[in-house]
């Protein structure tokens, strides 16, 4: 589907079907639109394995060895085919949209999440996760480069302000999420920290250069949570608030564009860049794509061992 066939989809939506379209359904899922035949999308956490929408120890997952031993191969066409078995995995399960690979750095010995991160260094963090990406969605399924950025750390997580220099932030901390994006990345994730005093929800990075420098054509899906504001984030270039139902922009973003103090003009380049993900994963449109494991169950293990 082209775009132009994606803006007269969107033409055919109301505000307020387009605002819906903006926050989560649930946790896990987006809101369905049949009036442009929209099914909902699926979003699963990674990036060791696909863990689905439940949690329950009866619904088993493959899991991959640490996306830090990953690295530490240096083995790009071995990652590329892991991508292609979460594939497999994320298909088996139902889900559209894998929120991995994690391209944040070992900045510090204390971060506790560094087990999901490949390296300290942005060059081999950049090109595993390239090859993550491409392997994933080999398999249509969308990868997520998370957490757009600079999210390197646990201490007060949720607040804390990053601060460095133009340079730094682009040689190292933006560096792996450019590569993410030349290796074709369909979904970014905004992290929840700030840079530079500016939530990164509602910072002015994920405009430039994410989209305008680099031509990020994806969506910006924010962490869970992390859309805790209505008007500077909506006027950023976030474009899904996960989850719902419940949120700032669930409350108030349609009153905010009737209002005029977030424009029509930014409410459809956000609903356009999720049904430009929706047709890549295949929950757009008639023609649907049938898609095959892309690592045969027979092979997963060896390939896992």
């Amino acid at each position: 589907m082209t775009d132009e066939e994606i803006d007269a989809l969107l033409e055919k939506l109301d505000a307020a079907q387009k605002v819906r379209l903006l926050t989560g359904a649930s946790t896990w899922r987006t809101y369905p639109e049949p009036a442009v035949g929209l099914r909902p999308l699926t979003l699963s956490d990674g990036p060791a394995g696909v863990r689905g929408e439940t949690w329950d120890e009866r619904e088993t997952s493959l899991v991959l060895p640490s996306p830090t031993a990953l690295a530490a191969s240096w083995d790009e066409r071995l990652l590329t085919d892991l991508g292609a078995l979460l594939a497999s995995e994320a298909r088996r399960k139902g889900v559209d949209v894998l929120l991995a690979p994690t391209l944040n750095l070992h900045r510090s010995p204390l971060g506790g999440r560094h087990f999901e991160c490949f390296s300290e260094d942005p060059l081999l963090t950049g090109r595993t996760g390239a090859a993550i990406i491409r392997g994933v969605q080999s398999g249509g399924v969308a990868a997520t480069a998370k957490h757009f950025v600079a999210n390197d750390a646990e201490t007060d997580r949720l607040s804390v302000d990053v601060r460095m220099d133009e340079q730094t932030l682009h040689e190292v901390y933006l560096a792996p999420f450019e590569a993410a994006v030349e290796a074709g990345a369909w979904a970014v994730m905004s992290a929840y920290n700030k840079v530079d005093g500016a939530t990164m929800s509602a910072s002015p990075l994920l405009e430039s250069p994410l989209k305008s420098d680099w031509g990020f054509e994806g969506a910006v899906v924010s962490d869970w949570g992390g859309v805790r504001t209505l008007l500077d984030t909506a006027r950023s270039a976030q474009d899904l608030a996960m989850p719902g139902p419940d949120g700032p922009w669930a409350a108030g973003l349609l009153a905010a564009l009737e209002r005029g103090l977030v424009s029509a003009a930014a409410i459809d380049d956000k609903v356009r860049r999720l049904l430009r993900l929706a047709v890549r994963v295949g929950a757009l449109g008639p023609d649907r794509p049938v898609w095959r494991p892309a690592v045969a169950p027979a092979a997963q293990r060896a390939l896992l061992r």
